[in-house]
């Protein structure tokens, strides 16, 4: 019997030696493995788990210090995990404004009428339309041009008949001549005025400059004064573009600042421009402020009436930044993955700035180069706290 009993207790010796030894063996780490996935398979040596098949990961590789998570090479390609490293950059908030072409007020030119008449034909009736310089543009029936041209083929006629005798009689020839061409009569229609010896009742008058008609301000029949307004031409050799800021928009730009502008039905990349003006004031009855700028039109391809995008850079300066998908936030804060190693990750408290629909700026928690998970960031979070069950960001300062 008391054989028995040391053999008994033989076996129970060996048994808790073994227990103990099996519980120091897994204390120290590397032998009991476990799926990422389903946390409940464990067992002693490497495998796969029955459930999804994953390699399963050692317990003491799944992150030794607080916040700290590895993953095998299946979860990262399962998982998308992907890391970039921190670089400066722009949040690249910029603003876009909606913008219109219009003529640039500085080489608009007026045509009115050289004499009080009646408009007997307008050549161009419709706006919009190309002149150049000498295209007849309207006719005018004018008693005082009736009478000017009477006084010059009168001094014409007292010049070839007394002006060898008295040379007063050229100066008066010249005064009448230079009477008709103030009145707008071109050298040609003055000689053939002369070649004819008969006056015109109807009196056509050509366009001094080239441009684009932009408003045609009378009609035919029309009595007008002298200086009455005809026509308004546009010159399209440069552009003006006009965008409206709103108050909070005011304050980010000024003169001289470079800004893009892309026309609307153009599919080229936007045009470098400066603005050129900002309005002191707001304009009546609104909140909003006017900004301009000038566009080079060389080939006169823009037109006024286009709609235009006019791109404010942001001006913040250089941080560093981080897609937004990056970066987790809850109640006590944000925090991006930051890789500590082959495989390997840790949570990083970050404070954060300005912010755009797809970026972010990082104040502090990071710094140049860092490896920061930028997708996928969310899936490492929730395997953190299904492994280990708890915050990955416990016991960091917030």
């Amino acid at each position: 019997m008391k054989r028995y009993v040391n053999i008994l207790f033989l076996a129970l010796a060996i048994v808790v030696a073994a227990c103990s030894s099996e519980e120091k063996k897994h204390a120290e780490g590397g032998t009991t493995y476990t799926c990422p996935m389903h946390p409940q398979i464990v067992q002693n040596e490497p495998g796969t788990c029955p459930i999804c098949f994953m390699d399963l990961v050692p317990v003491s590789q799944s992150g030794k210090e607080n916040g700290e998570l590895m993953l095998s090479e299946s979860q990262i390609a399962l998982g998308n995990i992907k890391t970039k490293r921190v670089k400066l950059g722009s949040v690249g908030s910029n603003a876009i404004l909606t913008g219109k072409l219009v003529l640039d007020e500085t080489q608009t030119d007026v045509i009115s009428s050289r004499a009080a008449g009646r408009i007997e034909k307008l050549y161009l009736k419709e706006s919009g339309q190309t002149i150049k310089k000498g295209q007849p543009l309207y006719e005018l029936y004018s008693e005082e041009l009736l009478t000017l041209q009477r006084e010059y083929l009168l001094a014409l006629a007292q010049n070839w008949e007394l002006g060898k005798e008295n040379p007063r009689f050229a100066s008066f020839l010249e005064a009448a001549k230079k009477k008709l061409l103030l009145y707008g009569l071109t050298e040609g229609q003055i000689r053939s005025l002369a070649r004819s010896d008969q006056v015109s009742s109807r009196i056509t008058f050509v366009a001094p400059v080239s441009g684009v008609v932009t408003e045609v301000a009378a009609a035919e029949g029309q009595y007008v004064a002298e200086g009455g307004v005809l026509y308004r031409l546009g010159k399209l050799g440069k552009i003006w573009v006009e965008a409206e800021l709103y108050p909070q928009e005011v304050g980010d730009i000024k003169e001289g600042d470079p800004i893009k502008i892309a026309v609307e039905g153009f599919g080229q990349e936007p045009v470098a421009a400066k603005v050129t003006f900002i309005s002191p004031e707001f304009r009546a009855g609104s909140q909003v402020a006017v900004l301009r700028a000038e566009l080079p039109n060389p080939n006169d391809q823009f037109l006024p009436g286009m709609q235009a995008n006019v791109i404010l850079p942001s001006d913040k300066g250089s941080s560093l930044t981080l897609p937004t998908d990056a970066v987790i936030r809850d109640g006590k804060g944000a925090h991006v993955w930051v890789q500590s190693g082959k495989n390997t990750f840790k949570a990083q408290m970050v404070t954060l700035g300005e912010e755009s629909a797809d970026n972010v700026a990082i104040l502090s928690g990071l710094k140049e180069n860092d490896k920061v998970i930028v997708s996928g960031a969310y899936l490492l979070y929730s395997e953190f706290v299904l492994k280990k069950g708890a915050d990955p960001m416990a016991g960091h300062q917030h």
